[in-house]
């Protein structure tokens, strides 16, 4: 495409339409974490094109909003607090960056080295599961913790379910552009059900300027926040690889090597650091966005570059922050059922695909004691300082693998 066309009114309408396959998922996560959805529109905008600027513009995604920091962002908020979980995210992208260095110095497979799909399918199924009881509050129409009531619960059940009902579908049956949209879709219908039953408020719209400042929020610097989210990095990095892999098939080309792995993890690093210095929410690739450029052909980044440039314009719409703030709880709930067991099932997929032998003693602890800790609630630590969840059964899967010896075959033993 040349330079001219890159100002054409075709390309900016297939930006648009890249922004919109990922609007769905991209709010989601801000919608549910407590944070501001025009923060999260801004930082996914910014971090596209930092990621476009580290890789020389060489690569058609688009970086928004991760599930994978679903969890921990709420139990950060609940814990320390909006600023101090920031920072911890800011530690979290850090961490793309140190992995970005070794894999420059010592190629990919340190990666496999130390982060083995059997430590790294635990974790993600504990970030699935390790908030389950949320999801199954808000769908019933309570508080995430359930200390109290928003909604009546049998008007709760028919819109959640009703949302996750078409989400569902969508993911399953649906074709074309529907597959690539199933959330967007299963808010929408909650939603219609929702102003059905009468419980949604417009004060949020009415109330809100057409422009107005997303609601940034500088980070502090606390060492449990930090400490915690460290090895939640660990996951979407390794994500990042199975994207970068998916988009090269998709366009025929080995980014792995050109740019390098080691460039784009550096770029995923930079704009997720970035996003946590204002309030957002830690960016990631988004494989709907690759599905939408499998599907339309539209392999030149240019494009996202647009679809990122809405995004940042987009932000600064206060209305539509307001919208978004319209919402009931049990729309959410029914999405986040959905969600959170379809990332434990990625996690199950992620160790049955590594071919390990369960009845391997070795494999069966480096396995099992993430989950218990993570999902059964271990912790260790004391007064100021406790490791616990996610983070915990990050590290403790990453050390067994380390320090575990392998089991040797029968006939040796």
């Amino acid at each position: 495409m040349s330079d001219e066309n890159a100002f054409s009114p075709k390309t900016a309408l297939i930006g648009a339409q890249m922004l919109f396959v990922a609007f769905g998922a991209l709010v989601l996560v801000p919608l549910l974490t407590g944070l501001d959805s025009n923060v999260a529109l801004f930082t996914a905008g910014v971090g596209t094109l930092i990621f476009q600027l580290i890789t020389k513009r060489s690569i058609p995604i688009f970086l928004a909003s991760s599930f994978a920091f679903i969890g921990p962002i709420i139990y950060g908020i609940q814990t320390w607090g909006i600023a101090s979980t920031m920072g911890g995210l800011m530690a979290a992208g850090c961490v793309y960056i140190l992995l970005s260095g070794i894999v420059a110095w010592r190629g990919t497979e340190i990666i496999e080295c130390v982060l083995p799909p059997i430590v790294v399918g635990p974790v993600i199924v504990v970030i699935g599961l390790s908030l389950a009881p949320v999801a199954v509050n808000m769908a019933l129409g309570k508080t995430g913790d359930g200390s109290a009531e928003l909604v009546n619960q049998n008007t709760a059940i028919l819109i959640s379910m009703s949302a996750l009902l078409v989400t569902a579908i969508a993911s399953l049956l649906g074709s074309g552009i529907i597959r690539l949209i199933p959330i967007l879709l299963g808010v929408s219908v909650g939603y219609v059900v929702a102003l059905l039953c009468g419980i949604v408020s417009f004060d949020p719209i009415s109330n809100a300027a057409w422009f107005a400042n997303p609601r940034f929020t500088l980070p502090e610097f606390n060492a449990s926040a930090i400490l915690f989210m460290l090895p939640v990095a660990i996951a979407p990095a390794v994500e990042h690889i199975g994207d970068m892999m998916a988009i090269s098939s998709v366009t025929k080309k080995d980014f792995l090597k050109k740019p390098g792995l080691h460039k784009t993890l550096l770029g995923d690093g930079v704009a997720t650091t970035a996003a946590a210095v204002v309030g957002g929410p830690p960016n990631t690739t988004y494989s709907e966005v690759s599905g939408a450029v499998a599907l339309t052909k539209a392999f030149n980044p240019i494009y996202m570059t647009w679809a990122a440039v809405f995004a940042i314009i987009l932000s600064f719409c206060g209305k539509l922050g307001g919208f978004l703030a319209t919402i009931p709880t049990p729309v959410m709930g029914g999405i986040m059922v959905l969600l959170f067991g379809a990332i434990a099932t990625i996690g199950i997929g992620t160790i049955a695909r590594s071919n390990a032998d369960l009845h391997d003693p070795r494999n069966l602890a480096i396995i099992s004691i993430p989950l218990v800790f993570g999902i059964g609630g271990m912790n260790f630590g004391g007064e100021g300082f406790v490791v616990q969840g996610i983070g915990l059964a990050a590290i403790s899967g990453i050390l067994l693998n380390l320090v575990l010896p392998k089991t040797k075959p029968e006939t040796e033993q």
